[in-house]
């Protein structure tokens, strides 16, 4: 079922229920500048066994309203946006699972709204955290930057040559993503990338989130604190957040428990879909209500 959300003067998002009405309500939040459309089908049905499972397109992506430039926002008036979609679909308190940038906006919404959340699964992202990473041995460690590929992928300025163009540049940024230890299928992101673009009606490629102003989202003193229960996955090809990552949003995060996905990078090919949906059904099981 698809819904148009109104969320804030002038912005409407579009969003989608699948699963039971009645099941617990689990709200999945991509990351930066890509729509819900980029949550696997295969996952999100996986996930709708047990769940009432919503997705949503985030400004300036997707079906929803594209006006950063008339109407400029910060990155955290994306959190609002999470908590506008559940207050528009009739849902008090959600399990959450967030990618990326979306693992950043959950935790905003573990420290900023802990009685909306069920639990929350943080995947491919880093701690919004001062508390200093702690390496196994005991010993103070500095966490690793973005992978050289991927910076030098994302320095390209994206230029307009056209819809073929568009769609190649995206499944080769899905392979730098992939970080390498599973067999790359171009043709499984090429497939993803046109149900985007068809979902979007365009192939214009956004850009607003990565201009939007990204201050005020550190909440150490809050995740050192949250009662809500956390699962960090742990992917070991992971380019843009590197495994240490994970282990210190464990360390930032009350009670954080970590899973690894094995050979996941900072995207979701098919082999990842069914470890990953088994490790986030077993973290909302018992919490289902």
């Amino acid at each position: 079922m698809e819904h148009f959300i109104d969320v804030a003067p002038g912005v409407r998002l579009w969003a989608e229920e699948r699963g039971a009405a009645g099941a617990p309500p689990l709200l999945l939040i991509m990351g930066a500048q890509a729509s819900g459309t980029g949550w696997p089908e295969e996952l999100v049905d996986a996930l709708a066994v047990h769940h009432r499972v919503i997705r949503y397109d985030h400004r300036d992506t997707g079906r929803s309203t594209w006006a950063f430039d008339e109407r400029p926002y910060p990155v955290t008036a994306l959190a609002d946006d999470a908590i506008a979609v559940l207050d528009g679909l009739g849902v008090a308190r959600a399990h959450v699972v967030g990618l990326s940038l979306g693992g950043m906006l959950a935790q905003l919404l573990i420290a900023d709204h802990p009685g909306r959340l069920l639990s929350a699964t943080l995947m491919g992202t880093c701690a919004l955290s001062t508390t200093p990473y702690t390496r196994p041995d005991g010993t103070p460690g500095e966490l690793p930057g973005i992978a050289p590929e991927v910076l030098e992928m994302w320095s390209r300025p994206v230029e307009d040559r056209g819809a073929e163009a568009e769609l190649e540049r995206r499944v080769e940024h899905w392979r730098v993503l992939a970080g390498g230890l599973l067999p790359f299928d171009a043709e499984y992101f090429r497939a993803l990338e046109r149900r985007i673009i068809a979902h979007t009606g365009h192939y214009r490629a956004g850009t607003a989130h990565g201009r939007a102003d990204d201050s005020g989202m550190l909440r150490t003193a809050a995740l050192a604190a949250t009662d809500v229960p956390v699962l960090v996955t742990s992917a070991p090809a992971e380019p843009v957040f590197p495994p240490p990552h994970a282990r210190h949003l464990a360390q930032a995060v009350r009670g954080a428990r970590v899973v690894e996905i094995p050979g996941m990078g900072h995207a979701l090919p098919r082999e990842v879909h069914g470890p990953l949906a088994a490790a986030i059904l077993a973290h909302t099981a018992g919490r289902r209500s």
